[in-house]
């Protein structure tokens, strides 16, 4: 479970640091890169932990796809609420089918 709650705030850095500028884009590019970089500094305080914390907890497929998993739905809220994007039906069929995948991955046949 903490690999999953140190992805989770990592992915919200990492949001942010790759999308967050989008909602300035007054500001300089310059600008944009440094913030973002900064930001994203923090996003690897959590990720390196998760994943050494993760690996052999889960295999390294297994971790990825959590940590794909959580990028989509963090992502998912960031558009909506920070960003203010509609969430259509399609976006939400396409969520749908690759949290199939994701379950799929951790599926022991």
């Amino acid at each position: 479970m903490a690999t999953v709650a140190l992805l989770l705030v990592s992915n919200m850095f990492m949001t942010f640091a790759w999308y967050g500028h989008l909602k300035h884009r007054s500001a300089p590019l310059a600008a944009a890169i440094l913030v973002s970089w900064l930001i994203a500094l923090g996003e690897y305080c959590f990720q390196v932990p998760a994943n050494r914390i993760g690996y052999g907890q889960f295999t390294l497929y297994q971790l990825k796809i959590i940590q794909e998993a959580i990028t989509l739905v963090v992502f998912t809220g960031f558009a909506y609420l920070y960003m203010g994007e509609a969430l259509r039906w399609n976006n939400a069929a396409s969520l749908v089918c690759l949290m199939g995948a994701v379950a799929f991955a951790f599926w022991h046949a």
